[in-house]
């Protein structure tokens, strides 16, 4: 078990989410950052949709009861196990006991806590992740426990971490469905504007502050997924995030690449970025 001594800001526990849910209303959810939670795992030598926690700026203070494994991926949030200072994206031995506790944000937004044999919290349609109506929780809270596997022989995954995935300020996009819509001025903008980040930010949307000329009518109400960039009617952009509702009635302009989606959940307020739009 896992004692949650201090919650964090905004922790939850998620894997790879809920597919083919949408025609239900169902959001996919999942981590956030794909890329950071699949490497934890990957290095554990888990599966990749083994649950992980995911934190966010500010990171829990947890008690682990039993011996096991576990690795920090994603944003930089100065782990440490027992006030010793830990490297990420690697395997860390854990004793009865011990204290994982974090502190200051040095780079990134969201970090990931994967552990031998994942998090064993509740499923919901097939799927841990943390949402509103679906889980019992939505976020940690204080004294929470959290029932892990009971693993203890780690098998060398033999996996060697050269690089991870560097934060893309530059996002790869492709046409939405009415990215004909736009007049020449305003795909001109898309393309050559840096962008960026406000304080609106969650796991279900990033909005962006500045504003693109707007005359284009609203849409029937149209399916619409993670990565989808919406124009509403005053001209801000809207990228939608895992949590996203399943359909909208703004215009779908752009649509982000998988890579594009993992560097936005880690980009914080005020953080610059710009479209490259793939032909």
């Amino acid at each position: 078990m896992v004692n949650v001594i201090k919650p964090g800001m905004f922790s939850t526990v998620q894997d790879k989410g809920r597919e083919g849910l949408q025609s239900y209303g169902i959001p996919q959810s999942g981590s956030m950052d794909s890329f950071s939670s699949d490497l934890g795992n990957r290095i554990l030598g888990n599966a990749v949709d083994t649950a992980v926690l995911e934190i966010t700026m500010v990171g829990p203070v947890l008690e682990f009861e039993s011996p096991t494994f576990i690795c920090i991926t994603g944003a930089d949030l100065s782990a440490s196990v027992q006030n010793m200072n830990i490297p990420m994206n690697t395997v860390i031995p854990i004793k009865s006991n011990d204290i994982l506790s974090f502190g200051a944000l040095k780079s990134g937004l969201r970090a990931y806590i994967a552990v031998l044999g994942g998090f064993k919290t509740e499923k919901a349609y097939d799927s841990r992740s943390m949402y509103k109506n679906l889980t019992k929780a939505i976020k940690l809270s204080k004294n929470d426990t959290l029932e892990i596997s009971n693993e203890t022989l780690f098998s060398d995954s033999k996996l060697i971490v050269h690089s991870v995935q560097e934060i893309q300020n530059e996002l790869i996009v492709t046409k939405g469905p009415e990215y004909s819509m736009l007049n020449s001025n305003q795909k001109n903008f898309i393309i050559s504007h840096d962008f960026t980040v406000s304080n609106n930010y969650n796991r279900m949307a990033v909005q962006l502050t500045d504003l693109l000329e707007n005359n284009l009518d609203s849409i029937i109400t149209s399916a619409v997924l993670p990565g989808t960039v919406q124009l509403t009617p005053n001209g801000t952009l809207i990228i939608l995030m895992r949590d996203c509702q399943t359909t909208g009635g703004y215009p779908r302009i752009l649509q982000l690449e998988e890579r594009a989606i993992n560097s936005v959940a880690q980009l914080k307020k005020d953080s610059k970025l710009s479209f490259n739009l793939k032909i």
